[in-house]
């Protein structure tokens, strides 16, 4: 959405507490943006009062502002921020984006993260089973793949067979 488009919907207004002073979009994936001042968006330190206007806010029936404040009140340690996200009577769409899964994050044996055509090293003599070798630590695998559902496997060439390598046994280089 595009500034004026949430100058729009929000009346001109942060979705948050309602103020009207220097207000920006906030993407947030895969929701979409909201209108937020600058105390909403974390631009400056507000004080624990501030909050409360979450409680208006949580009635939103805007679902990216509902989500945007459910997941703001649950970084709240606040007592009443808990119950209020509690009581939240979510839209079936904020539920959903609720529902889905975190994003899998492979990492390397020393906790880097792995991305899509990163190179590693092995890191221990690894027996691939079926191939009929052993690739030797400290054998670089360019291009590695990720496997999407398993964030502690990725697929690599070695000797120019296709293998799938524990992220555990490499580093990336």
């Amino acid at each position: 959405m595009t500034l004026d488009e949430l100058m729009a919907r929000s009346a001109g207004l942060c979705e948050f507490c309602g103020s009207d002073t220097r207000l920006g979009g906030v993407d947030l994936p895969p929701a979409g943006a909201i209108l937020l001042c600058p105390l909403c968006r974390g631009d400056r330190v507000a004080a624990d009062a501030h909050w409360r206007c979450l409680e208006g806010a949580a009635w939103s029936q805007v679902p990216v502002v509902q989500w945007a404040v459910w997941r703001r009140l649950g970084s709240l340690d606040a007592p009443w921020a808990a119950t209020v996200r509690a009581e939240m009577d979510l839209l079936a769409q904020v539920q959903a984006w609720i529902d889905l899964p975190a994003a899998v994050a492979h990492r390397d044996a020393h906790g880097v993260r792995l991305a899509q055509g990163d190179t590693v090293v092995l890191i221990k003599d690894l027996v691939v089973k079926g191939a009929g070798f052993t690739a030797k630590r400290g054998t670089s695998v360019r291009g590695i793949g990720l496997v999407a559902d398993n964030d502690g496997q990725i697929e690599g060439r070695v000797d120019g067979q296709k293998i799938i390598i524990l992220t555990e046994y490499v580093k990336k280089k």
